[in-house]
């Protein structure tokens, strides 16, 4: 399989104010030396508590931020080596779903703005070619092309939630980053939104990178997993077998957490 995506010891540190005027500033260890792969036609799931770095790794993957050192390689490109305008362009290939589905869409504009927005930044194509892709998204996702002309408020959290995946869909990037994708949703709401995103990843071959700190979401969805603490990845594997078979202590203490449905007690007659 061909690889998508190499981060080679990812690390990022930031500096907060001072404490003394003197002084150095503490500085925020987010990542300390992340290193993983993801080949081609498959998804990988990273999963960790909250502050463990999981969003630094989405920002940095994503060039909406830049590491202290390490690289970021798309198709072998270095995303943080490439100019402005060569960014723009790499940036068909690879394109984000965020965490809140109403946060993360302009309640000025219209569906069909939105969702061709990708498209429109990147030029070559015209407003009506534009709308015209952004409708036949929106059936990819189960919407109808009617929509096109509401506005975000008019939707429900799943329904916003399909609009800013047909958005990321748009330019038929060969990367998806999700970022805790249905952790906003109604659990009824989400089972839906996994089941689209795992039949859009085999109509269309994208690969997803899953951010989330539901190990469920990542069963579901996901081929391989990272486990992330402090920084630092300490557990990888497929996911089945990772599940069953964890060895590291910390994502053992993950399994041991998730809830799981217990038959409720018999009483005696």
């Amino acid at each position: 399989m061909t690889q998508l995506l190499e981060v080679q010891d990812l690390v990022r540190h930031y500096a907060l104010p001072r404490e003394r005027l003197f002084g150095p500033p503490p500085m925020v260890r987010a990542l300390n030396g992340v290193r993983f792969a993801l080949q081609a036609g498959r998804s990988l799931g990273i999963v960790g508590e909250s502050g463990s770095g999981k969003s630094t790794i989405a920002r940095l993957i994503m060039a909406l931020d830049r590491p202290t050192s390490g690289s970021v390689r798309l198709l072998g490109q270095d995303l943080h080596a490439l100019d402005e305008q060569a960014l723009k362009t790499a940036r068909r290939d690879f394109q984000m779903v965020f965490q809140d589905p109403y946060g993360s869409l302009d309640p000025r504009q219209t569906v069909a703005r939105i969702v061709a927005e990708p498209l429109a930044a990147l030029a070559g194509s015209s407003r009506q070619e534009q709308r015209e892709r952004a409708g036949e998204m929106l059936a990819a996702v189960g919407l109808r092309s009617t929509d096109l002309d509401k506005y975000p408020h008019e939707f429900s959290g799943g329904q916003r939630q399909r609009i800013a995946i047909a958005r990321a869909l748009i330019t038929r990037p060969k990367l998806i980053v999700a970022d805790e994708p249905v952790s906003a949703l109604d659990v009824s709401v989400q089972a839906q939104v996994l089941n689209l995103m795992q039949d859009l990843r085999e109509k269309y071959g994208v690969s997803y990178l899953l951010i989330s700190h539901d190990l469920a979401v990542v069963h579901h969805l996901c081929d391989e997993v990272c486990v992330l603490h402090r920084g630092l990845i300490v557990e990888r594997g497929e996911t089945a077998q990772l599940f069953q078979h964890a060895e590291h202590p910390y994502t053992q203490a993950l399994l041991a957490a998730v809830p799981r449905a217990e038959p409720p007690e018999r009483r005696p007659i």
